[in-house]
């Protein structure tokens, strides 16, 4: 697995063998099935169950101890064992708990990240494409979970995600520009972000929403990484923008409540005093924020 360069990301280390060119072979996924050395976990309404000792990790069942429900391929590891989740509800497993991503996404290892994200993205694009957009028809569950086929008119459709750009916003003086969208709390504050709309290049995204947000034009675009957030069906992409010399913000008060600059200092200060909550570990924002500032981010000073 190749590193970001933005480090370690909380939802971008799956470690599997996606086994692609398996999913329609349908002998080879029954028997993958069957197998007693498979380790299969269920989801319902993007959770599974997890166990916290030692250490966080997936509550994994053999196929025959596993809920009947809809059926998902994630994988293969080095040992060529196979890995399945099933949508369904959560069965009882002692020592286990009921987790979520935004609980556990950044905890679980490697591997059990990997699979609770492939697993949260797949059951929320089956949840809303249950039906065929071109003629309305019932649609069935093909390629291993990995497709939907319509038998009226015979259309295969895939998974879809919304490709959203996340920036991080400085100035010639080396400060980052953070914001605190409308609904969030008084101390909450975060960099830009945005859906990359039709006939738009990722660059051109960056460039519209910062104007649109704050009314900055913006500069030397550059990419930096990305991570899958099926909460519920996007993908971040986070780069680095230069503002230009001499402008004024301009909040857009429809979005943006607040937004201001903040040096290094000004940040450890606002963070260490609780004035400002930054983003968390599990965000593709929280480790754009690291790269800046140099290390980790600092934290409140009772934490």
């Amino acid at each position: 697995m190749t590193e970001s360069p933005l480090g370690r990301l909380a939802l971008a280390r799956g470690t599997l063998d996606r086994v692609g060119e398996r999913r329609r072979d349908l002998a080879w996924v029954d028997a993958a099935w069957s197998d007693p050395r498979t380790r299969v976990f269920a989801v319902e309404d993007g959770k599974a169950l997890v166990s916290f000792d030692p250490i966080p990790a997936l509550a994994l069942l053999p196929p025959d101890q596993a809920p009947e429900g809809q059926r998902y391929l994630l994988g293969v590891d080095d040992d060529a064992v196979a890995y399945f989740a099933v949508s369904a509800a959560l069965p009882a497993v002692e020592g286990a708990e009921p987790a979520g991503l935004r609980r556990v996404g950044a905890l679980l290892g490697d591997r059990d990240s990997g699979l609770l994200t492939h697993a949260v993205a797949m059951q929320n694009w089956h949840r809303t494409h249950t039906h065929c957009p071109r003629c309305g028809a019932p649609t069935e569950v093909a390629s291993a979970g990995h497709t939907r086929v319509c038998p009226a008119d015979g259309a295969e459709h895939f998974p879809r995600m919304d490709p959203a750009v996340i920036m991080l916003v400085y100035d010639s003086e080396d400060r980052i520009l953070l914001a605190r969208g409308r609904s969030w709390p008084a101390d909450r504050r975060s960099i830009l972000a945005g859906f990359v709309e039709p006939g738009e290049s990722l660059e051109q995204a960056v460039a519209r929403e910062v104007h649109e947000e704050v009314g900055l034009a913006v500069e030397d675009v550059r990419y930096l990484g990305s991570q899958p957030w099926p909460l519920p069906q996007s993908l971040m992409i986070g780069f680095f923008a230069h503002a230009h010399d001499g402008q004024r913000l301009r909040p857009d008060a429809d979005e943006i409540s607040d937004a201001g600059w903040y040096s290094r200092d000004e940040l450890r200060v606002a963070i260490e005093s609780r004035r400002l909550v930054s983003p968390g570990p599990l965000s593709i924002a929280n480790r754009l924020m690291t790269r800046w500032y140099g290390s980790e981010l600092p934290q409140a000073d009772d934490f």
